[in-house]
């Protein structure tokens, strides 16, 4: 029997299961990323749906977001040569596909990617001649084909490739004896430049027999303006690092030189001297770099990885390509505030973004002037969050109160009591930093905020904990009068993120963006011209509007705040209409209703992709939003492209 707790709890399980509450709810959680070499295509928590996306795309991985460990890719183990050029269509999976392909070729070679050198090539050992002239289909792997292929031509020969012998021919012996005795010479054989009298003939197969006793002969024929009808020349020319070590007749002698040696390559080169085409490498395929400096190289992936991995501004480029597999650079960093220390809330809102790197809850509040620290933290979230990849660094506030914050910027007793408490509980909690939104503050106080600031900063760093500081947007007219200190802050804290938004807030006077996009841009200027480095700036990004309600007269009622994720519904409900603003750069949506007009400046996918494209124009750390929860996941999609 069932006694009345049992039956309340089996009751509020079943409830829940019936209305799919939060307590089961199933984790929708980022975990894997879809690339296109290093590209990234898709963000998603389910591996199956990343790895049958990634199948759509050839070069492609799927890359676990914690570790950056990769989990399947389809990059190809064989590639197909025809001397020495390649393709991206000529990369396979199985040699066998390879195989096929290369045989379409003449002078075709196939490499493991895996391994040194190649596996499978159909570089002739003999080739056909018609008196001194050749084609180049009358190339031959053996000597019967080569027999075959003659035997159907008159005054035919074969010079076999190995050793550049004279090995048969359809010449008549009379036919020879008839040319020895004409007295025609019209071969000549040069080693190098010189030459002799006792090297003219007038059968060519005497001139082959004579340039085989000298090395690095060639025959030419004065009837051809001296051009080189036989060679007898090493053109297969090893080297190691560039370095010149030897020379062969045959690529298959070059080859086995080669191998005995690491990061060797053969070239092809012509009579006359000049490096040409790279026709075999051992160098292993996967490149390492750091900036654009070779720093090592692999034969596998797994193992390139672990060692870029290693180093940061690293990347894995294949042999010969200008591509990039893989790298750490650093890109667009993307931090989202919460506006909550709800467990559940900040959950919801991360597992909606993709690309997301630095999350910022907000728990630690000044509580009063004596320096007493409001906490509303949660460890277990805060575990949660770095499990899954992200930097956590929880927003610190000051209740925007002026009054309060000046009272305690004057006690040097309660700024120590604040700082060692909040960097105490930030190292308790694990977290990588902390978010500075003291706002509101009293121009009077600008050197005493410094202090503090820098004083805040050498605590946390001591504790390895990162300091980023939000700024107003300001303007360099003024900003010299407010606590701000924008100079010497930026030389202090790690990252200083501008809220480059409410240029038009809740106290305005008239109706106008919240963020134009020329204001913002030159709010980033002025920023930078206070001395700011770009890979310290990040900029504020709205994901909300500012609606403002217009009486018949034309005079300013109210405003509220809207959020992003539900414009596009409203639009559609009040068949509002769009035109462009061209003093915002943004579309100025209008409805009427009740007697009164409604005005709000758009912020879309567009607008936001604008505030990325300012922050890679201007080569900024990143952008900050304000905030998590105002979006759609769809805008997330065209975020994580644009880093």
């Amino acid at each position: 029997m069932l006694n009345r707790k049992t039956v309340m709890i089996v009751s509020i399980m079943t409830l829940l299961l019936s209305s799919g509450g939060s307590a089961l709810a199933a984790d929708k959680t980022s975990k894997y990323r879809v690339y296109q070499d290093n590209h990234i295509l898709l963000e998603t928590s389910d591996y199956k749906s990343a790895e049958n996306y990634a199948k759509q795309f050839a070069s492609s991985h799927v890359e676990e977001i914690a570790t950056r460990k990769w989990l399947w890719n389809n990059y190809p183990r064989y590639k197909v040569y025809q001397n020495g050029y390649s393709s991206s269509a000529w990369e396979f999976a199985t040699l066998d596909q390879a195989i096929r392909e290369a045989s379409r070729w003449g002078h075709a070679s196939i490499r493991d990617l895996q391994s040194d050198g190649w596996v499978w090539d159909n570089y002739p050992n003999y080739r056909v001649y018609q008196g001194d002239a050749t084609l180049p289909s009358w190339d031959f792997a053996t000597l019967n084909e080569a027999k075959a292929e003659a035997a159907k031509w008159g005054n035919a020969h074969i010079i076999d490739l190995n050793t550049h012998q004279w090995v048969w021919d359809n010449i008549p012996a009379g036919t020879k004896a008839e040319l020895r005795a004409s007295g025609n010479n019209t071969y000549q054989v040069y080693q190098g430049t010189f030459t002799s009298d006792s090297w003219s003939f007038a059968y060519l197969e005497d001139a082959v027999n004579e340039s085989l006793k000298w090395g690095n002969s060639t025959v030419k024929s004065t009837e051809k303006s001296n051009e080189v009808v036989f060679s007898n020349v090493k053109s297969y020319r090893v080297y190691q690092y560039n370095k010149p070590l030897d020379s062969f007749l045959h690529v298959d002698e070059a080859i086995a030189y080669a191998k005995q040696f690491d990061h060797t390559a053969i070239y092809n080169e012509s009579p006359n001297g000049g490096k040409s085409l790279s026709l075999w490498t051992n160098y292993p395929y996967y490149q390492v770099y750091q900036n654009d400096s070779w720093i090592s190289d692999f034969s596998t992936i797994p193992n390139a990885l672990n060692y870029a991995m290693g180093y940061s501004n690293a990347s894995i480029r294949p042999l010969g390509g200008n591509s990039i597999l893989w790298d750490n650079f650093s890109k667009l960093q993307f931090w989202g505030w919460n506006g909550s220390s709800s467990n559940d809330t900040i959950r919801s809102q991360v597992n909606n973004t993709a690309g997301l790197d630095v999350v910022s809850p907000t728990y630690f509040t000044l509580a009063d002037a004596s320096g007493a620290l409001t906490d509303t933290s949660n460890k277990d979230t805060v575990a949660w969050l770095k499990q899954q990849g992200y930097s956590v660094q929880p927003l610190v506030n000051n209740q925007f109160d002026a009054a309060l914050t000046s009272a305690f910027l004057s006690n040097a007793e309660a700024q120590t009591k604040f700082i060692e408490a909040l960097v105490a509980k930030g190292a308790a909690l694990g977290v990588d930093g902390l978010n500075m939104d003291f706002e509101s503050l009293a121009g009077k106080d600008r050197a005493a905020y410094t202090a503090f600031i820098t004083n805040l900063t050498k605590a946390a760093h001591d504790k390895g904990l990162l300091i980023s500081i939000d700024l107003p947007r300001g303007s360099v007219k003024w900003n010299a009068q407010t606590a701000y200190d924008h100079e010497k802050l930026g030389n202090i804290v790690d990252y200083i993120i501008t809220m480059t938004y409410d240029q038009h807030w809740k106290g305005s006077t008239e109706a106008g963006s919240v963020a134009g996009l020329q204001w913002v841009e030159e709010g980033v200027k002025e920023f930078l011209s206070y001395g700011i480095s770009r890979d310290k700036l990040i900029i504020g990004i709205p994901f909300y509007v500012r609606e403002w309600q217009i009486d018949g007269s034309g005079n300013l009622v109210s405003n509220r705040a809207l959020l992003m994720k539900d414009l596009p519904a409203l639009i559609a409900s009040k068949n509002a209409t769009k035109t462009w603003d061209a003093n915002f750069n943004q579309y100025r949506v209008e409805y009427s209703q009740d007697g009164y007009n409604y005005i709000f400046w758009l912020e879309d996918e567009s607008t936001v992709k604008a505030r990325l494209d300012i922050a890679k124009k201007y080569n900024l750390a990143g952008v900050a939003a304000w905030r998590l929860g105002y979006d759609s996941a769809d805008l997330w999609k065209m975020m994580i492209q644009e880093k």
